[in-house]
């Protein structure tokens, strides 16, 4: 008997791969009809292999995130274009530079959230961002300040960006469907928070709130951090006077300003039955 873990008795895809390495050199290895599938990147990318991609995107992260023994996070949703309040000089708005308090508070409620969610082994409770600058960092900033872990779900954008230097580098993901991704921010979610954005924010914003308005998803802690600008961007009470939603949906979210009142609203969430 030997020590292989595996449930099967078939020789192994590593195995297989490392023989490839040592085969002759002819003309029919050469060509790309030899390759075995799963290694040709060329067959990969194919048109008619989209979903085999998409299942892969949705695949990988899971499983790391399983491995990990993550069971739950704090979603962190916000403007990358936020700068930190010594950085708000830099801001390309006034109004940018004000709206850096929002990047401390998310650094704060980050932070916050980790000492807790270590106390679980980090495995509840851990905050995940799109992983990039903004909101995303100060989301990633202050998991790291508490010592804790954080994940971050980066995405391919036709300009260059990498991952904020905060993010667990062993939960650093990156990602080419922007549905996959979304999925990954909602499938562990015990709490949604909102920070002051753009275009990306809101549609994350949208996409989560008609997913617990269609009960498509359970009703979570839904946290909008900064009255003033939510207020001045979207017109709520309008939607429900139109009656393109009901009155009773302006009660899945509700307005924080600090890190403590989130922490707060999110201990007196109470699942509605």
């Amino acid at each position: 008997m030997n020590d292989d873990s595996r449930s099967h008795p078939f020789r192994d895809s590593v195995q297989d791969v490392a023989a490839t390495h040592r085969i002759p050199d002819t003309p029919q290895t050469r060509a790309p009809a030899y390759r075995l599938a799963f290694t040709d990147s060329d067959f990969l990318m194919r048109e008619e292999l989209r979903p085999v991609r998409l299942q892969l995107e949705l695949l990988k992260p899971q499983m790391i995130l399983d491995e990990r023994g993550i069971r739950s996070t704090i979603v962190l949703f916000g403007g990358a274009r936020i700068p930190a309040p010594d950085r708000a000089e830099t801001a390309k708005t006034p109004m940018l530079a004000e709206l850096s308090k929002y990047y401390e508070e998310a650094r704060r409620f980050a932070r916050i959230m980790t000492e807790r969610s270590m106390e679980s082994y980090g495995r509840d409770n851990v905050i995940v961002t799109g992983g990039g600058p903004g909101v995303m960092e100060a989301g990633n900033l202050g998991a790291h300040e508490a010592g804790g872990q954080s994940i971050g779900l980066n995405i391919v954008l036709p300009h260059e960006q990498a991952p904020n230097a905060y993010v667990t580098p062993d939960l650093s993901f990156n990602f080419h469907y922007f549905a996959i991704r979304k999925m990954h921010f909602l499938m562990r979610a015990k709490a949604i928070c909102i920070f002051p954005g753009g275009f990306g924010t809101l549609d994350e914003m949208f996409e989560s709130l008609t997913l617990i308005q269609t009960r498509r998803m359970k009703r979570v802690p839904f946290l909008l951090f900064g009255r003033d600008f939510w207020d001045r961007i979207i017109n709520w009470q309008a939607l429900a006077e139109a009656g393109t939603i009901s009155a009773d949906d302006l009660n899945l979210f509700q307005y924080v300003e600090t890190a403590e009142e989130a922490v707060a609203a999110i201990d007196a969430f109470v699942t509605p039955c």
